[in-house]
């Protein structure tokens, strides 16, 4: 152990942690700025200065690793002064316009003003960027409010590994965006929105679709159709002041009717949906490779009812419903675009079946329909434009909230939505099972797809505790597990025995891992899930700030509880999923289906 004098106060450390870290564990207060969760500690905005006996100057707590005998003062004079020297430097560079600004009152840079207690800034000058990039059909880039933190850099290259975000220039003239002069909405940029979520000012949020919302439901020709996602009900609460974790789908689906929407439908059930048709793609391919293989003929193959659209027997086949996911891939592994599942993502699902079923089986024009998406995710808004994603010529989801936009409508409105009572979903797309609600968090797509998929093979559930595969709960970045067929159904005997070794990871550094494995021809896995952002869906990029390891955590907890308190927690056993399939869609990988539900994808350029 180390140990050192902070504020006169004795305390220890272990070797390897700086002074911000120590007086954290001491809970001893040092204002950061650019510092964020142990992602970004570069010390370039000086805010954590300290001052330490014996040096020349003051030291930034966040880098500065502790010593035997050090002796640190957090809070004397020459920090206080040099710590709002530095702020006022940073705010003459700073549009003063607050009340405008969509994080006022939950911005760090306003918060930090409060705690150092500064007034005003003596220092005025010329502003150094006056930028606004709104390509992005997702995320708009204010160079203006940017403070050049650099954590939206650290996110996007060390987390995601994308390499949208950089500093460009030097000195005075330094901005952080894309290279070579580029814009959000032609750099390689998957719209995952992380960088949104670090920003500690405005200078990264999404796009707004508020106002298109709200013109929507004040035009009494259209009628508007709402969605939600899983993981919204498990973080929105948290805008209110609700604990991480509490679940709010009840108080949600008020909240959304008193807003003046006309249909509240849960897309937790094309969840469900998207489990039928990509389990049994899955076996799909399977059985495609079991006929290459000679092990099955035309007649057996033609006995198992598989989609009428047989793929190519490309394995592993990974995961299609996490949209940056989907553009990070076409971005830099376009090559391996036939692993990737046809199924478009839940919401688009329910928007395709809302402007065709729902449209016919209720007599509406699905003209006149408004479909609104509630997700917690930013590439969402960017998955909408999507041309081979429209639905008979139409837009299949006409607009989509985030989570944090959704909670300034219900603010805007001046709903108490702390105190709202529950209600349900509306039919027939309000129905769900436990396997749709765990599609929020990292690892609960494989769950679910294996929990539909084990059972069609074998008439069993999955031989787990509680149905859970516990080695891909969790957080972690790449997570592993092997399913074996056991005692398989006489059709699907080709199966018998067989090892389905299954990966699974959140965040794109661990999807390139796994790509660059299967470009190596050694992937050893017959199924992947990918999800775009750490932790899956339930830190998307448009869930509420901050999102921290110990508030994912809690989500998480959160998602899994509302799986288990279902009645029913398999896909397939989803009455209205059965009923749909019977009175419209016939049956998984159907003509039809393939027609509403599936998807093409496109390479793109890396630069």
């Amino acid at each position: 152990m180390i140990h050192l004098s902070i504020n006169g106060q004795s305390v220890e450390a272990q070797e390897g942690q700086t002074i911000l870290d120590v007086a954290t564990a001491n809970k001893i207060g040092i204002p950061t700025l650019c510092h964020f969760n142990q992602l970004h500690a570069v010390g370039s905005c000086r805010i954590c200065s300290v001052e330490v006996a014996g040096a020349k100057g003051l030291m930034a707590a966040c880098v500065t690793p502790v010593v035997e005998g050090m002796v640190v003062l957090t809070h004397s004079a020459k920090v206080r002064q040099m710590r709002k020297i530095l702020y006022e430097l940073m705010l003459s560079d700073h549009p003063a316009d607050c009340l405008h600004c969509d994080r006022n009152g939950r911005c760090e840079f306003q918060d930090l003003g409060e705690v150092l207690q500064i007034k005003e800034s003596r220092f005025v000058g010329k502003r150094s960027k006056n930028a606004m990039d709104d390509s992005s059909p997702a995320i708009i880039r204010d160079t203006t409010k940017c403070i050049l933190c650099r954590r939206c850099v650290s996110m996007c290259n060390e987390v995601q590994g994308v390499g949208a975000l950089n500093a460009q220039n030097r000195g005075f003239a330094t901005e952080i965006g894309p290279g070579g002069r580029e814009r959000l909405g032609t750099a390689v940029c998957t719209y995952c929105g992380q960088c949104t979520t670090v920003c500690p000012v405005d200078a990264l949020h999404e796009k707004d679709s508020i106002t298109a919302v709200w013109q929507a439901l004040s035009d009494p020709a259209r009628k508007t159709i709402v969605q939600t996602a899983p993981a919204v009900r498990a973080a929105l609460g948290e805008e209110f002041g609700l604990a991480p974790g509490t679940l709010v789908t009840g108080k949600m689906a008020s909240a959304l009717r008193q807003l003046g929407f006309q249909v509240v439908f849960d897309t937790n059930f094309t969840a469900d949906l998207t489990i039928l048709e990509e389990g049994y793609e899955l076996l799909a391919r399977l059985a495609a490779l079991a006929k290459k293989q000679g092990q099955i003929d035309d007649r057996q193959l033609a006995a198992l009812n598989l989609p009428h659209h047989l793929p190519d027997p490309v394995l592993p086949m990974i995961t299609s419903c996490s949209p940056g996911w989907i553009k990070y891939a076409e971005h830099f592994h376009g090559d391996l675009l036939a692993h990737l599942s046809t199924c478009q993502s839940p919401h688009m699902m329910l928007g395709a079946l809302a402007k065709t079923w729902y449209a016919q089986s209720n007599g509406l024009d699905p003209t006149e329909l408004s479909v609104v998406s509630v997700m917690p995710c930013t590439a969402k808004k960017f998955e909408i434009t999507r041309p081979e994603l429209k639905t008979r010529g139409l837009a299949t989801v006409d607009a989509v909230l985030t989570t944090r936009e959704l909670a300034r409508m219900i603010r805007e409105a001046g709903i108490d939505f702390a105190n709202l009572p529950d209600s349900p979903f509306d039919s027939p797309m309000g129905e769900s099972t436990g396997a749709a609600a765990i599609f929020g968090t990292t690892g609960g797509v494989m769950e679910a797809a294996l929990r539909t998929v084990y059972e069609v093979v074998t008439s069993r559930p999955l031989p787990f505790e509680n149905l859970h595969i516990q080695p891909i709960v969790g957080l972690d970045r790449i997570k592993t597990a092997s399913i074996r067929f056991e005692n398989v159904l006489p059709a699907w005997s080709f199966l018998e025995g067989i090892e389905v070794p299954i990966a699974v990871t959140s965040g794109l550094s661990g999807a390139r891992q796994l790509m660059d494995e299967i470009e190596a021809g050694t992937s050893p896995y017959v199924f992947i899930e990918v999800m775009g952002c750490p932790g899956g869906c339930l830190s998307g990029g448009g869930q509420p700030r901050p999102s921290t390891p110990e508030i994912r955590q809690l989500r998480l907890q959160a998602i899994y509880r509302e799986d288990e308190g279902k009645p029913l927690r398999k896909s397939h056993d989803n009455p209205d999923i059965r009923k749909l399939y019977e009175v419209f869609l016939g049956q998984p990988g159907s003509q039809l289906a393939h027609e509403l539900l599936h998807t093409t994808y496109q390479r793109r350029n890396k630069i």
